[in-house]
């Protein structure tokens, strides 16, 4: 351990171990690390020579009205790279109704309780949007997921785990029940996963909270994840430990949902398939445009995790130093550690020899794991004893 662990507790689960935790009198003004929970260490990434490496494309002329987008390193429209990303809960059940996933930058998935799994979509460009999600109720552990990205977050509700955390004067969310303008009832597969979101609404319950569009201050000038230059690909070859990985099944670990993913040759992405109706498997697909959702990274955390209640509410230690995880890219994958050291600070991901990772230009998967539980990859279980 690279330093001391430091574990809070919330309002009603003192007994209970948190995800998180954060000064609840936080200032609306954001800095780039806001409230560390652990103590400060120096940064890996601190000298000339990591400064060098942050700059991704140096070789590539700016494209005219173009940038470089922060989350997914792709060239977008420029006044998107300035606009802040939201958040967006969504179920996972097998009669979840999905529409607008296959345009996610970073989709984070999570056990909840019942072993059913519920994700988090983080849209770097939400900016056409008719008909978006569906958006179901909050867990906290994701809230600090959302607050690395200066995400708006959106959820319908959620149990009283949550309400320390969205109660701080720094969270900025929209709660589809207390605000009703926010989401619209629409055809979906049944009546409980029938609310949903679009860009007008989003932007109008924005003004309604008051929360500006464009990244708060000293967000915007910490970079999140480390890319490698679209001439030069991470393909992993590098390490002499890689190992081949043309599926990435978590079923073990999420085994309602059952999701895995596999690599696609021709197109260099990791193509998502899940349990969606029925005890048949098949594509994850975006209702909106029939497409598939494919992710060129998958990052796997290994996460401290405790059961809350008799209703199997969860909480997962989202700061933590030195964990366990992996990295998947081009059909290839490595051990990883990662860290978070604060609630606005990035997820940061390290080689097994101390330098960071370098993902590659798109999108990312990010799955989290119970401690102890496993997952395979092609025939080979990872995390057994």
């Amino acid at each position: 351990m690279k330093r001391l662990q430091v574990f809070f507790l919330v309002a009603l689960s003192s007994s209970l171990l948190l995800c998180g935790c954060g000064d609840k009198a936080a200032p609306t003004t954001i800095q780039p690390v806001v409230e560390p929970i652990v103590e400060t260490i120096s940064d890996p990434q601190g000298d000339e020579s990591s400064k060098e490496d942050e700059t991704v494309e140096a070789e590539t002329p700016p494209r005219e009205g173009l940038a470089r987008s922060r989350i997914t390193n792709e060239w977008i429209d420029e006044d998107i790279v300035k606009t802040r990303p939201i958040a967006v809960m969504i179920p996972n059940s097998k009669t979840a109704s999905h529409y607008g996933l296959s345009n996610v930058s970073v989709l984070y998935e999570c056990n909840v309780e019942g072993s059913m799994t519920r994700l988090m979509a983080v849209f770097d460009d939400w900016s056409n949007f008719e008909k978006l999600g569906n958006v179901r109720s909050s867990r906290d552990y994701y809230i600090y997921w959302a607050f690395e990205w200066d995400a708006i977050y959106i959820h319908y509700g959620g149990p009283f785990y949550i309400d320390d955390l969205i109660g701080r004067t720094d969270t900025q969310n929209i709660n589809c029940i207390e605000y009703g303008n926010a989401s619209f009832r629409d055809t979906a597969k049944n009546s409980t996963d029938n609310a949903f979101l679009s860009t007008d609404r989003i932007k109008n319950a924005a003004s309604h909270y008051g929360y500006p569009l464009e990244y708060r201050d000293g967000y915007a000038d910490e970079r999140h994840y480390l890319f490698a230059p679209e001439s030069s690909p991470n393909t992993l070859e590098q390490y002499s430990d890689a190992i081949t990985a043309g599926k990435v099944d978590m079923s073990p670990a999420y085994p309602v949902t059952n999701c895995y993913f596999q690599y696609n040759e021709e197109t260099g992405l990791y193509d998502r398939y899940q349990h969606l109706s029925g005890d048949s498997e098949g594509p994850h697909i975006d209702l909106a445009n029939n497409q598939q959702l494919s992710f060129k990274n998958l990052l796997i955390q290994n996460t401290y995790f405790e059961v809350r209640d008799q209703k199997g509410y969860l909480s997962f230690q989202c700061h933590d130093d030195s964990r366990d995880g992996w990295f998947f890219t081009n059909g290839k994958g490595i051990h990883v550690t990662w860290e978070k050291t604060s609630d606005y600070g990035a997820t940061r991901y390290y080689d097994d020899d101390g330098n960071e990772i370098k993902l590659n230009t798109g999108k990312t998967m990010v799955c989290i794991l119970e401690d102890g539980d496993t997952f395979k990859v092609d025939e080979n279980t990872i995390g057994a004893d």
